[in-house]
């Protein structure tokens, strides 16, 4: 353990001397100093989510020289429009902001990219919703593989390892789970198996048995769910409350730790997800590191959309390393420069889209710790 906290704060003081070194040479032109406010879900239905994204995003920038807020946009496009025009109209020079972190709910990123085209900066986020990247904005960076990644994955995992022929899927009826649902059936169908059946959540449900009962009528051999992390872990339950002895391959909200912890280990034997990444899950020096600097700043465990967060922030503090000074220096460096982060290289596709590969876990029963069993590594061909 002294071993990794070693590496860990050297590895953070050479990225604290970068950042300050590119820092030092805006000194004499500056008053203030660079600013990028957080803006996240951290109240309501997409808290945990909002959450480990927001602790991303600290984690890389406390001590690196950049100021930031955190201003929680709960689960309304207003409140998001609202905090976004106040970090950048606070009083001080607007120009001190050269980047946003935005809330990952695609509703919200969708009522922002209009505000951020018009005050030029740009925005990194952890949204999975596809449509974010497909308005032609230059000012979206998405570091979280978008549902045409991981529902590839997702869909791939069930037929293609699984040997799933009549796949079922439950999606939420958010924008959110509208793109995942889409995603999922075009692969499904492009793999030779459409869904059987496929039944749209409201948030607010909590009784899932006569939507599960119309899944175990259809004969259905698997089940797909694109939900966020409370209705996941209440589907998982009440299917294996009732029996439903099919194969569970969920969506990402199902590889974080605090899902999992909603459900007995035994709940969770032959479930599986897509994410991104699983920082609990891997074993490599740099990884271990990371989770041990997140259990200590925040007592709890990582998720992919923290450590995407975290890596997306790390992008903007290695571009201000190489001299960017405004938002349009940080914008033009995400948009053309490849960067190894610790859950896998970003590059822009020229959308925004960051990333581009995924992983599928699952649990054994025993545990509430995934095993990584399959990565599918750059499935759109960018990098």
């Amino acid at each position: 353990m002294y071993a990794i906290s070693r590496f860990w704060v050297v590895a953070t003081a050479l990225a604290a001397i970068v950042v300050a070194a590119g820092l030092a040479s805006l000194t004499d032109a500056r008053a203030e100093p660079l600013r990028i406010p957080v803006l996240v879900p951290i109240t309501g239905f997409l808290s945990l989510e909002g959450t480990s994204q927001r602790n991303g995003a600290e984690l890389a920038l406390r001590g690196s020289g950049v100021d930031f807020d955190v201003d929680d946009t709960a689960t309304s496009p207003e409140i998001a429009v609202n905090a976004f025009e106040r970090a950048l109209t606070s009083g001080r020079n607007r120009d001190d902001v050269i980047a946003v972190v935005a809330p990952m709910l695609g509703t919200q990123m969708l009522a922002l990219i209009p505000l951020a085209d018009e005050f030029e900066v740009p925005m990194v986020t952890v949204s999975g919703t596809a449509r974010i990247t497909e308005l032609g904005s230059p000012n979206v960076f998405r570091f979280f593989p978008g549902d045409v990644v991981v529902k590839a994955a997702h869909a791939r995992y069930a037929i293609e390892e699984l040997g799933a022929k009549r796949p079922a899927v439950i999606f939420q009826t958010t924008a959110y789970g509208q793109s995942g649902r889409t995603e999922l059936d075009r692969n499904l169908i492009a793999l030779g198996h459409p869904p059987v059946i496929a039944e749209g959540l409201d948030v607010s449900v909590k009784d899932m048995l006569p939507v599960l009962s119309k899944v175990r009528d259809s004969g259905a051999d698997a089940l797909l769910l694109h939900l966020h992390s409370g209705p996941t872990a209440l589907v998982v339950r009440q299917a294996r409350a009732m029996g439903l002895d099919i194969p569970i391959i969920a969506g990402s909200a199902m590889h974080q730790p605090e899902t999992a912890a909603l459900l007995e280990p035994s709940e969770l034997d032959g479930v599986c997800a897509e994410s991104g990444s699983s920082p609990i899950s891997e074993t490599n020096t740099d990884m271990l590191a990371f989770a041990d600097a997140y259990r200590t700043a925040f007592d709890r465990e990582p998720d992919a959309f923290a450590l995407g967060q975290y890596d997306g922030v790390n992008m903007i503090l290695a571009a201000i390393g190489a001299g960017a000074k405004s938002a349009a220096d940080i914008r033009q460096y995400l948009a053309t420069r490849r960067y190894r982060g610790l859950a896998m290289t970003y590059a822009s596709d020229g959308k925004g889209n960051m990333a581009h590969s995924a992983v599928i876990l699952c649990y054994a029963g025993n545990s509430r710790v995934p095993a990584i069993v399959k990565r599918y590594e750059n499935l759109t061909g960018v990098l």
